[in-house]
């Protein structure tokens, strides 16, 4: 081999090696593009993580905090029982009441009945009883009166006359006047 041809062997080498090359720097271009894209595709996922992780945490304060009213639910729901125990019991109180009321009522009732018995009795005693009493001692108060016009009576005539008396004396006077 000779010279040139040695040197176009060398020739042909290079640029052989010199299209590898470009090859190369192409498929490194390439390369970089495609680790750029990556970069960027890795702060996406980046920022795609942060925002889930504050996602996450935002939901684990919902949770928390659905938890919490959970919790206040629970003692309302308690407070609630304990408020419907304590009306359970005011009515039992109040039921026993009206049950001693309506026992109060029926004594009530009977005593009333016993009292218009009573009532009707004095009634009775009044009208069979006393109205005939009363009856007597008018009739007796009657003969009183009338005993006392009459033995009035004669009082009365002696008034009179006492008035008669006393006339003719005043009489007597003024003809004794007259004659002297």
């Amino acid at each position: 081999m000779s010279e040139n041809e040695k040197l176009d062997l060398i020739l042909s080498e290079m640029k052989e090696m010199k299209k590898d090359i470009n090859d190369v720097k192409n498929d490194t271009n390439e390369m970089k593009n495609d680790i750029s894209n990556m970069k960027n595709d890795i702060s996406n996922m980046k920022n795609d993580i942060s925002n889930m992780k504050n996602d996450i945490n935002n939901m684990k304060n919902d949770i928390d905090n659905m938890k919490n009213d959970i919790n206040n639910m629970k003692n309302d729901i308690d407070n609630m029982k304990n408020d419907i125990s304590n009306m359970k019991n005011d009515i039992d109180n109040m039921k026993n009441d009206i049950s001693n009321m309506k026992n109060d009522i029926d004594n009530m009732k009977n005593d009333i009945n016993d009292l218009k018995q009573k009532v009707t009795k004095i009634d009775l005693t009044i009208e069979n009883e006393l109205r005939t009493n009363i009856m007597r001692v008018a009739e007796g108060h009657l003969d009183l009166s009338r005993n006392l016009h009459e033995a009035m009576k004669p009082n009365n005539e002696i008034e009179m006359l006492g008035i008669k008396v006393r006339m003719l004396e005043a009489d007597v006077k003024e003809l004794k006047q007259k004659i002297s």
